[in-house]
């Protein structure tokens, strides 16, 4: 094995840590209307790994973490499936559009289609597999659609790309300082990026504080 394809799997070994330290510390609930859906911050490294290697790297992150998921929490494969094609929906488009268009703009336009391809995928599965999940008639997830499910993929998604954005230089210098990861290999989001990502944290927040009466 030569030393790049080393420093590939170390590289894609440390983010597959990092996702699952986020996935465990963090987790709580966006939408009052499906309280049993909890945010999940681990597609911020999922991403960052797309964006690095590109999207086939996003997939077995997300398929890694949503294994190693079901061994630290319990679940079924149900659970694995709908981890899976939710983180893949999301960073596998994001990173297979920054591949394509390699520019800050190209990764804005990845996230935002990320974003709304989890949506509508999410709004697809729901209505398949959480009947099945929870036992209910299909028109109670039905009713479920517009006022839970959509509102939370939008937010959790939206949280996920600004968080990115804000995150994703520092992460990567620190991957290029410790010389895992080439000049080649990443994006320089620079500060304008990391504003933008910024703004969209806050705003999302806000939007959800004011959505759970905490304003």
């Amino acid at each position: 094995m030569n030393n790049s394809k080393t420093k590939k799997i170390t590289t894609i070994g440390l983010l597959c840590a990092m996702a699952m330290v986020l996935n465990l510390l963090v987790s709580f609930p966006l939408v009052p209307a499906v309280s049993f859906l909890k945010f999940d911050p681990k597609d911020i490294i999922i991403v960052i790994g797309g964006f690095i290697y590109g999207p086939l790297t996003s997939f077995v992150i997300s398929a890694i973490c949503s294994v190693l998921e079901l061994l630290f929490r319990g679940g079924t494969i149900l659970d694995v499936l709908m981890n899976v094609i939710a983180s893949c929906t999301f960073a596998c488009t994001a990173a297979f559009i920054y591949k394509k268009v390699h520019t800050k703009n190209g990764a804005v336009l990845g996230l935002i289609a990320g974003t709304i391809c989890c949506t509508l995928s999410m709004v697809l599965w729901n209505y398949i597999i959480t009947p099945i999940y929870f036992g209910m008639p299909r028109e109670a997830v039905v009713g479920m659609l517009l006022p839970g499910i959509v509102p939370f993929n939008l937010l959790k998604c939206g949280i996920n790309a600004g968080i990115t954005l804000f995150v994703y230089k520092p992460i990567v210098t620190a991957l290029r300082h410790s010389g895992l990861v080439k000049e080649s290999e990443s994006v320089s989001t620079g500060k304008s990026m990391a504003v933008v990502g910024g703004f969209m944290v806050v705003s999302v927040l806000l939007i959800v504080c004011t959505m759970n009466g905490l304003l």
